[in-house]
């Protein structure tokens, strides 16, 4: 399924091997990895195109579906899943829906979603015409090409997803490895800094950006720095803190952004990056403070300028207490790109027969063979 502007195979929990090894090395297989190009697999080698999403009906109460994200890459042989996705998670609810595992509710439907990475809870809500999930309609999102019906996504608690609060350093604002950066976790983990501030523009390419192998290593080296201060350990093997260089917006948006995440400069911005990213611009003392235009009120549309466009973020705030984000909600879109059965080596299952069997009529499977 393409959710919004990354891509991947869904599948449901129980036609996975219950054992995570065991799991970890089927995705692998499906995915292709390692290998750059990812040619024996599903993987579209690139990062945005190298996600799986684990799908089931929930037990907790009040909550109707738990996702599980994976993160994995073209040339690594890791299965990360730590950090959301925002974008894979605008597919959710029409797989569930697609599969059975839950049924439509009149024309529109929503559910609620706890991301089991972070324990994170949303609401989504996707258009169900006549009972069927309606993909094709007139909302547009950058990073993907044409229109598509719209999918909102309602997040209700993001502080903190992965790092210990909002502000894992205690800061709206820190000096590291020379360098002045916000900190911050609204969904996903972000080191932000001026462009200005590391020699740039923040108007590059992304071409241009990925070929620059000064700027990628001074990066990296923040962002190892930003990790131990963020409270995450050591990040060298880890697909966070995503790093967001910033600039003034020139698109007539609110702030201007390139987002490694963390070593391939992002075509766009990950949604819950967008969201991150937004959530600073409205931190009295984060370095977004003379960079971002933003407008008043204690509802607030923050439109985060990327390479492809731009992301808009709907942020409240409590009146009381400005510093207090209380909601993010935003715009995605999905489409159902195809159903059937992918096909894993004997060799991966390591003499171990665990996975679940399957009923026929199941629109997406795992084949053994």
């Amino acid at each position: 399924m393409r959710g919004g502007t990354s891509r991947g195979p869904f599948f449901k929990s129980t036609d996975l091997p219950a054992d995570r090894p065991t799991r970890d090395r089927v995705l692998l297989a499906v995915m292709g990895s390692p290998d750059k190009r990812q040619i024996d697999g599903l993987g579209g080698a690139h990062p945005l195109t190298s996600k799986v999403g684990i799908v089931s009906n929930s037990s907790t109460p009040g909550v109707d579906l738990d996702f599980l994200f994976a993160q994995l890459q073209p040339d690594k042989d890791t299965v990360d899943t730590t950090p959301n996705c925002g974008n894979m998670l605008a597919a959710v609810v029409p797989f569930a829906l697609e599969t059975g595992l839950v049924s439509p509710a009149g024309d529109t439907t929503t559910l609620r979603v706890l991301t089991l990475n972070t324990d994170m809870q949303c609401d989504i809500t996707v258009m169900t015409p006549k009972g069927q999930v309606e993909y094709e309609g007139t909302s547009r999102i950058d990073g993907a090409p044409g229109t598509s019906a719209p999918i909102t996504i309602n997040f209700l608690d993001t502080a903190g997803s992965v790092a210990p609060g909002l502000l894992p350093t205690g800061n709206a604002r820190d000096l590291i490895d020379g360098i002045a950066v916000t900190c911050i976790d609204n969904g996903m983990p972000l080191v932000i800094f001026k462009a200005t501030d590391v020699g740039r523009t923040g108007y590059e390419s992304v071409d241009l950006l990925n070929a620059d192998t000064e700027l990628k290593t001074r990066i990296e080296r923040l962002r190892i720095a930003c990790g131990h201060a963020m409270k995450l350990g050591d990040v060298t093997s880890k697909n966070y803190p995503k790093m967001t260089l910033i600039a003034s917006p020139r698109e007539g948006g609110s702030i201007c952004t390139r987002s490694f995440i963390p070593h391939v400069c992002h075509e766009a911005i990950g949604v819950l990056a967008a969201v991150t990213v937004a959530t600073a611009c409205v931190l009295d003392g984060s370095v977004t403070q003379g960079v971002a235009s933003v407008p008043p009120g204690n509802v607030k549309k923050v439109s985060v300028e990327h390479p492809t466009g731009e992301f808009s973020v709907e942020i409240e705030v409590d009146a009381a207490n400005p510093q207090n984000v209380t909601r993010a909600a935003l715009l995605r879109t999905a489409r159902l790109l195809m159903r059937g059965e992918v096909m894993v080596p004997a060799s991966v299952w390591a003499g171990k027969s665990t996975l679940s069997e399957a009923p026929q009529q199941q629109h997406l499977k795992v084949g053994k063979r």
